[in-house]
């Protein structure tokens, strides 16, 4: 028997309707009847093709707010009959059940609807899609017969392939459309599993802590396979919750192919730059930043964020929390940078990157993040986000000279930026015209002495009258008296250590005001 399956009716009903008057019209051309559902043969009728509703298919209309319309025998038993089976057929001949060579469904999307800041309950409950994930897996069971269509970007592969086998395809294809078809499914079944879970497990009080997962579901789709990984050697991809949110969402607008590493440093920097909610650059290499800065403008964030260490910034990546306008692309445009991540781009500054055909600029829907996940061998480790965020009545002053108030908004916006260096971190910082701005940033050393040293020996800036801010406790007074001797006036640190006497002291004897977070900003990898 031939591998291929003429295609004589076709079962459209999708939530994505990119790309589908197209390939319904490459159906019809090839005299295939098109059977469809509410907004979708809305669609395919105002494009003038004949359409033949779901209703008229199955003799019961739909019903329930449309909940119910193809969870029906005639639609089931359409697609799941086996063609070379004679009880089959005659089971199907003798209830009047015609068969249902293609399968066009998306399903409502879920995920987006989940990830909407404030979505009730109610709303996710609506969005969980039941008769799309049901005909999807009765059609992929029968791919012998059925092709199932469950991406539209499928739709320009299949037109080919209708047009090549004069209205038929192939086993070939019709087992890879299976194959994802069931893996839609699954991802989305998992990820409605999850949402639920994570609904269910949400605190009582604003005290209460929310469960961790019973079971972790990390199922995602494949959106790109990359030119390699970290090094040219590893093999590479990127996947997708399906939230259209975060870096793995973001649109690249321009320049070359995004590299694994580009994607690492681009999270990086826009997880630093969207801690503020004044305009913020962030720039960062080997996901530690180079410089940040705050502003009244994207263009006073990015100068002072540049001017904390121009030279490491070369090659960078950089990340504002704002659109980025024609004043700041004319200054970003004169270094050379991998990346730019924003949330939007204004077209003069579109304009101005447009020249530099290289540079890629990726438009950002934020995401925030509740988990962050690691690999380790054999399994993974999951743990909340870093989220803590203190104000100036969180400190704790522990020296006798108390920081200034400027020296305090110092202290917090150095604190925020150590959360995003490798540890062991010391962070420099300083107000300029009433903004912070890195000075320097000493990451990912093994001695937190070296850390402090490395920090100081980086900047460029002068020292004198910055803060300094520890993501861990100063174990020892020696740090402490290093960061004292490069310039600082005003330490931040979350205390706990057993010399935490030792080190106060220290700073007493120093002249430093020093302030205890009881809060740790570790930051591992």
């Amino acid at each position: 028997m031939s591998d291929l399956r003429k295609i004589q009716r076709a079962l459209l009903s999708v939530t994505d309707k990119s790309g589908l008057v197209d390939f319904a019209q490459t159906l019809a051309n090839h005299g295939i009847e098109l059977v469809s559902t509410g907004g979708t043969a809305k669609v395919l009728r105002d494009a003038g093709l004949t359409v033949r509703d779901i209703a008229d298919l199955t003799g019961f209309p739909e019903m329930l707010d449309g909940r119910v319309k193809t969870l029906h025998p005639v639609v089931h038993g359409g697609l799941l009959h086996r063609r070379d089976d004679p009880a089959h057929v005659a089971a199907v001949e003798a209830h009047g059940i015609g068969p249902i060579d293609m399968l066009v469904v998306n399903l409502y999307a879920f995920e987006r609807t989940a990830a909407k800041p404030g979505v009730s309950f109610e709303e996710i409950i609506e969005n969980i899609d039941i008769g799309g994930p049901s005909m999807l897996r009765s059609g992929a069971k029968n791919f012998e017969d059925v092709a199932v269509v469950s991406d539209a970007a499928d739709y320009v592969l299949l037109t080919a392939e209708l047009e090549q086998l004069g209205g038929s395809l192939s086993r070939a294809t019709r087992a890879r459309l299976s194959r994802q078809a069931f893996a839609v499914t699954a991802a989305y079944d998992a990820a409605i599993a999850s949402t639920l879970e994570a609904h269910a497990a949400k605190p009582s009080s604003a005290t209460a802590a929310a469960a961790l997962p019973d079971t972790l579901r990390i199922l995602a789709p494949r959106s790109a396979v990359l030119r390699y990984g970290e090094n040219p050697h590893q093999r590479a991809a990127v996947y997708v919750d399906g939230s259209g949110q975060g870096i793995a969402g973001a649109a690249q607008l321009q320049g070359k192919e995004l590299s694994f590493n580009n994607l690492v440093d681009l999270d990086a920097c826009w997880a630093l730059a969207s801690e503020f909610t004044s305009p913020a650059v962030a720039i960062i290499k080997h996901t530690n930043p180079c410089g940040v800065g705050l502003g009244n403008t994207p263009l006073e964030a990015y100068t002072r964020a540049l001017e904390a260490d121009p030279v490491s910034a070369f090659g960078g990546v950089i990340g504002v929390n704002r659109a980025v306008d024609a004043d700041a692309a004319a200054e970003m445009a004169k270094l050379f940078v991998e990346a730019i991540v924003a949330p939007e781009f204004t077209p003069e500054a579109l304009a101005l990157f447009a020249a530099k055909k290289n540079l890629r600029l990726v438009g950002i829907t934020p995401k925030a993040a509740a988990t962050a996940l690691k690999q380790v061998s054999g399994g993974f480790l999951l743990q909340d986000a870093d989220t803590a965020v203190l104000a100036a009545a969180d400190l704790k002053i522990v020296t006798q000279r108390k920081p200034t108030p400027a020296e305090t908004d110092a202290l917090l916006f150095a604190w925020t930026v150590s959360k995003h260096v490798k540890s062991n971190a010391i962070v420099y910082a300083r107000l300029r015209d009433g903004f912070g701005q890195t000075v320097g940033v000493g990451a990912g050393q093994m001695s937190r002495v070296d850390a402090a040293r490395f920090g100081a020996l980086k900047a460029v800036l002068p020292l004198a009258g910055t803060v300094a801010a520890s993501d861990a406790f100063f174990p020892f007074a020696d740090g402490l008296e290093v960061v004292a001797g490069a310039g600082a006036t005003a330490v931040i640190q979350p205390g706990g250590s057993v010399r935490d006497a030792e080190v106060i002291a220290a700073a007493d004897r120093l002249g430093i005001a020093m302030a205890f977070t009881g809060i740790r900003h570790f930051r591992h990898g």
